[in-house]
């Protein structure tokens, strides 16, 4: 009965759409990424970005006019990763934030001693636990064009990684996937990564195992031979996660 009521629903919102067929491929045609995948994916693309629409709000900051394009663009990005999961999977939250370009974030460090560091810095995305995503347009008005970087996909997968508790580089896996195979891979490789400079690897990811699995996740998307190249054992463990093979 929820299935059918749930369904139901679903399909009254896409009936009702603003945007039509031509609007999304307009759209998608700008993301260039987009263009691996084939008629069937990209439909169902537009109509889980239709609902995604339909479920979170998404504003403009400090004066930022938010746009056709802008909702479009963002729907689509934000939806690739769960392509192939549906879009319960980023329940739980209501809101993307658009800047217009870098904003200052305030931070909070504790250090070992027990003593809390306040400060500021520029940020072009980040994702709140139970929060926003939040995202400067400038950086995600680029996104998509397959140079290894996609802050889009990098805040996003973020709000994947947070369905368990606090981003730490382990979202909940798929029922057919082994958790202590993907712990043995990620810490292997994340310490690599520490070490070593990998080409097209933002050393972003260095920072922690959260940033090294948004990081990776962009690449996985945007340039899936790079991450072959440097960790063959990571983007197949994503090729099972994300239930996609982007090569």
């Amino acid at each position: 009965m929820f299935s059918m009521i749930k369904d139901w629903r679903e399909q009254r919102i896409l009936d009702n759409s603003e945007f039509t067929r031509d609007d999304w491929c307009r759209a998608a045609k700008r993301i260039v990424i987009l263009d691996r995948l084939d008629d069937e994916a990209l439909a169902s693309l537009f109509d889980l970005a239709t609902l995604f629409l339909d479920d979170k709000s998404i504003t403009g900051a400090q004066g930022f006019e938010i746009t056709d394009q802008v909702r479009l663009s963002i729907a689509l990005q934000a939806c690739l990763p769960i392509l192939n999961l549906g879009l319960e999977w980023y329940a739980g939250w209501s809101s993307v934030i658009i800047y217009p370009s870098s904003y200052k974030s305030d931070t909070k460090t504790v250090d070992e001693f027990g003593i809390v560091h306040e400060g500021s810095q520029h940020r072009s995305g980040e994702a709140w636990q139970r929060g926003p995503v939040i995202l400067s347009w400038r950086d995600a008005e680029h996104s998509g064009e397959r140079d290894g970087h996609n802050v889009v996909i990098h805040e996003f997968v973020h709000k994947l990684d947070m369905m368990n508790g606090r981003a730490n580089g382990f979202p909940p896996l798929q029922e057919d996937m082994d958790s202590t195979r993907w712990t043995e891979i990620m810490t292997r490789d994340f310490e690599d990564f520490q070490q070593h400079h990998k080409s097209g690897l933002d050393r972003y990811g260095a920072t922690n195992p959260a940033e090294f699995f948004a990081v990776l996740s962009e690449v996985f998307f945007e340039t899936p031979q790079k991450l072959i190249d440097a960790y063959p054992d990571i983007y197949k463990i994503m090729v099972k996660f994300f239930r996609q093979t982007p090569l």
